[in-house]
C-alpha cells in the first residue's frame, strides 16, 4: 500500500452495550488508556438478533471509537477484557481522514495523559 496514503487514516471501531453506565465506563477507560482519541455514544438503538437459538430484541447504545490501526491489537484486548457482553460486536474499518484530523487522533493516542487539547469528534 502507498505509504503516503496511510498517513491520513483513522480506525473507526463500533461496538454496542446495553446501558449508559456501561457506555460511559468503556469510553472513559479507553480514553484513560490512550487507546481512543474519541468515543461517540449514540443512544436509542433497538437490536433484533438471534442468540442461543432464540429471537431477541434489546435496547442498546452504539459506541463509535476513533483510534489508529497500530492501536487495534491493544484496543481489542481492552474491549474483550472490559466489555460487559459475552460476545461483543467488534467491527472496524480504516477510514481516510483529513491530515489535521488524523494527526489529532494520532496525537491523542501518544500524548501523556492530560496533555491533549479538546478537539473534534
Amino acid at each position: 500500500m502507498d505509504r503516503a496514503k496511510n498517513k491520513h487514516q483513522v480506525l473507526s471501531l463500533i461496538t454496542t452495550v446495553g446501558s449508559q453506565a456501561d457506555a460511559q465506563r468503556l469510553a472513559q477507560g479507553l480514553l484513560a488508556a490512550r487507546l481512543a482519541a474519541c468515543v461517540q455514544v449514540e443512544p436509542g438503538l433497538v437490536s433484533h438478533y438471534r442468540w442461543q437459538g432464540k429471537g431477541q430484541q434489546e435496547g442498546e447504545l452504539r459506541l463509535t471509537i476513533k483510534s489508529t490501526v497500530r492501536a487495534l491489537p491493544p484496543l481489542l484486548a481492552h474491549l474483550r477484557e472490559h466489555h460487559p457482553y459475552e460476545l461483543p460486536q467488534l467491527v472496524w474499518q480504516v477510514l481516510e481522514a483529513s491530515p489535521e484530523y488524523a494527526a489529532w487522533v494520532e496525537g491523542e493516542l501518544s500524548a501523556p495523559a492530560g496533555a491533549g487539547q479538546p478537539g473534534p469528534a
